[in-house]
């Protein structure tokens, strides 16, 4: 198999498994039962019952990410091995799914204070929780 190929199934299957924790979940669900349904539609109900699995799995224990990552890998490549015409439209899925091109990953924080005296700040670019008396 092609290291191209290959370097795809493993960035497929850890952004697979990281995304399962988001918002992005049925997002990325739906496009991969899509690729395999258009790949290999004997397999796409089991591939989504896997990837049901997949996630109750990682949602019950954290500590499994790069397990499950490993074993989506593995799905991924033998999928490639056998529809390599596939790995364009999964390329395709990745970028759509990229953290760093989603729409929420393009807005930015750019926070400046200063403090004198007795003064505080405090900063966040999200949440802020203060619980000093």
């Amino acid at each position: 198999m092609n290291a191209e190929l290959v370097a795809l199934a493993q960035s497929a299957g850890t952004t697979l498994v990281g995304l399962m924790a988001t918002d992005a979940w049925e997002r990325t669900r739906d496009g991969v039962v899509a690729l395999w349904q258009r790949a290999r539609p004997e397999r796409a109900d089991a591939v989504a019952a896997e990837l049901s699995n997949t996630r109750e799995d990682l949602t019950a224990d954290t500590d499994t990410e790069g397990e499950l990552a490993a074993e989506w890998q593995g799905r991924i490549r033998r999928l490639l091995i056998d529809q390599p015409q596939v790995a364009e439209e999964l390329q395709r899925l990745l970028d759509e799914l990229s953290p760093s091109t989603s729409p929420a990953a393009a807005a930015s924080v750019t926070q400046h204070a200063s403090a004198t005296g007795q003064s505080r700040v405090y900063q966040a670019g999200r949440d802020l929780h203060i619980t000093e008396p």
